[in-house]
């Protein structure tokens, strides 16, 4: 077996600050995904014990899995796109209300080749977190580089995004 390049020890110690973080503070985790396509929830049950910390993952691809699954109005996909806050915003509301998590994130961007617009191009990507009965943090990002590039540093900022949340909650 090969041993891991950066990248992906990166994600692995990622994985495991968020593991501690949740741990420490008796906190489940829930992942909402679209252009990760499971990735991040992939990076969190590489962790051994992460069934003591993390709930589940939605990976919501398509427009209508977005609306089935996480309870995204077919209005605001349509208004506002499935790459935009407001996209996300739902799907990380979505999460927490179809888990038992404490904490959701949600993700959802062009990671390309095709795809890319001139407001939205290839690399655009929002996040959202959410802790159970607290506000939504919700950012756009712009990542450089090709698909694989893109969607690495997706599940990077989202799981520090993770780190971010428990950091604010004390």
């Amino acid at each position: 077996m090969s041993s891991p390049n950066p990248a992906q020890r990166n994600l692995y110690e990622l994985a495991t600050q968020v593991g501690s973080a949740l741990c420490a503070r008796k906190q489940i985790l829930a992942v909402a995904e679209s252009c990760t396509g499971g990735w991040i929830g992939k990076s969190v049950t590489d962790i051994a014990g992460s069934s003591g910390w993390f709930d589940r993952g939605f990976v919501t691809y398509s427009n209508v899995a977005k609306t089935e699954l996480l309870g995204v109005r077919e209005a605001t996909l349509a208004r506002h796109g499935a790459v935009s806050a407001e996209v996300v915003t739902e799907m990380v509301a979505g999460a927490l209300e179809r888990s038992r998590a404490d904490i959701a994130l949600a993700v959802s961007g062009v990671a390309g080749p095709d795809g890319g617009t001139a407001d939205k191009p290839v690399g655009t990507v929002y996040l959202a977190w959410a802790p159970r009965g607290g506000s939504t943090r919700v950012v756009r990002q712009h990542f450089d580089g090709d698909r694989e590039a893109v969607r690495l540093a997706t599940v990077a900022a989202a799981l520090q995004g993770v780190l971010d949340v428990c950091a604010h909650r004390g």
